[in-house]
């Protein structure tokens, strides 16, 4: 790191960490939780001013060319800082034409197109690629929920790439070879633990610090002219793997794939590679489908078995994920929000009602369930059943 990056670091992990805390603890002393307006007024302001003195001084330093880790590093920390201006709506989308941050919309333009994402904070850059010093990992706050909501979430994104990771290795043995079984026993165990991940995450968050402390740093933000949606955890290629090799969800789907395209700049560059590759393969259930003549072999019996165990567990992960967390903590408490901030809820862009409409498909979709509406793999998951049990 340059000496302008590093004091950026530092004053990324101390005195902005203080500013955000200081300024949720005056918005939850409000009846109106949601509100921000002409609160902490002088805290917004040293805290846009500190931090653009530090871009500008990164901005004039130009590209020092120390290698992706470094630039995605640096690019993390610029968006956290235009994500907080957002939050307190120091900067606000819908008032402004081009963000007023001027030095941070062109230093993260510049290491966003240099590097291959989009040119704001994503989700690695608070889970799988935070760096920790001193055992402390980058946070906007140190309220106890938003380190609850980063630890359980890294916990799941990283058993998410262990399944995704397991399946990825059946693909060049094939599905029918005898290590495919140890391969998919690794893909269940993972998915146990996001289950259990999410179980924990649900117990222990408190709704309301959720949804007025830690929900509103992932809004949208406008860098330059362009407004950008928010960072979201499902911004990783593991997921949509575990999706398509399974059969459950197809790249060639318009819904789907929409989501794909959508999520591409939003993941790290390998992540993006991989995701490519698996979009134009085929998947194992439609692979197992076209060898049921040969459901009496015990290869085909015992694959079978651990097939279908795994894609009930990634649909009850789905199922889990948009009936409690979805509902618990965006859905329900959004009932009793005023009115004003409605428009300001979701982190994706969309109204409430549009985001869950599409988020109960995705759901349905990874769940196999019977509907007429969307396609799903519910009968296909029938046959493959009922092969078991034919002699």
């Amino acid at each position: 790191m340059t000496l302008n990056t590093r004091a950026f670091d530092h004053w990324i992990r101390t005195r902005f960490v203080e500013l955000n805390t200081q300024l949720e603890l005056l918005y939850a002393t409000q009846v109106d939780r949601a509100n921000v307006e002409g609160i902490g007024e002088s805290l917004k302001i040293a805290l846009e001013a500190e931090g653009r003195e530090m871009i500008a001084a990164l901005l004039a330093e130009g590209n020092t060319d120390e290698g992706f880790d470094h630039a995605f590093g640096l690019l993390g920390n610029v968006g956290l800082y235009m994500a907080a201006c957002r939050r307190h709506e120091i900067t606000e989308p819908s008032r402004e034409q081009v963000s007023p941050l001027t030095e941070a919309s062109a230093l993260a333009m510049h290491i966003g197109a240099s590097i291959g994402v989009t040119p704001r904070f994503a989700t690695a850059h608070l889970t799988t690629h935070n760096s920790a010093d001193n055992g402390l990992y980058k946070r906007f706050t140190n309220l106890p929920a938003e380190k609850l909501f980063v630890d359980y979430n890294t916990k799941g994104i990283l058993a998410y790439k262990r399944a995704a990771d397991a399946l990825l290795k059946i693909q060049p043995l094939g599905i029918s070879h005898p290590i495919a079984a140890d391969l998919l026993v690794v893909a269940k165990q993972a998915l146990v633990d996001v289950k259990e991940s999410n179980k924990q995450l649900f117990n222990k968050l408190d709704t309301n610090d959720f949804f007025y402390c830690v929900r509103p740093y992932y809004k949208p933000y406008r860098v330059g002219s362009q407004v950008y949606r928010g960072a979201n955890a499902g911004d990783f290629a593991g997921i949509n793997v575990i999706d398509m090799l399974l059969g459950l969800c197809a790249a060639n789907e318009a819904g789907y794939s929409q989501m794909l395209v959508d999520k591409f700049l939003y993941m790290m560059p390998e992540d993006q590679r991989i995701l490519r590759d698996c979009m134009r393969r085929s998947s194992f259930m439609d692979e197992l489908l076209a060898l049921q003549h040969l459901h009496h072999e015990a290869w085909f019996k015992e694959n079978v078995r651990l097939f279908l165990e795994v894609c009930r567990l990634h649909g009850e992960t789905a199922i889990q994920h948009h009936n409690e967390l979805v509902n618990k903590y965006i859905a329900i408490p959004s009932q009793t929000m005023e009115q004003q901030h409605m428009d300001k809820v979701t982190a994706s862009g969309p109204p409430l009602p549009v985001l869950l409409n599409a988020l109960e498909k995705l759901r349905d979709r990874r769940s196999a369930a019977c509907r007429s509406d969307i396609k799903t793999r519910y009968d296909d998951i029938k046959s493959l059943t009922a092969s078991l049990e034919a002699r």
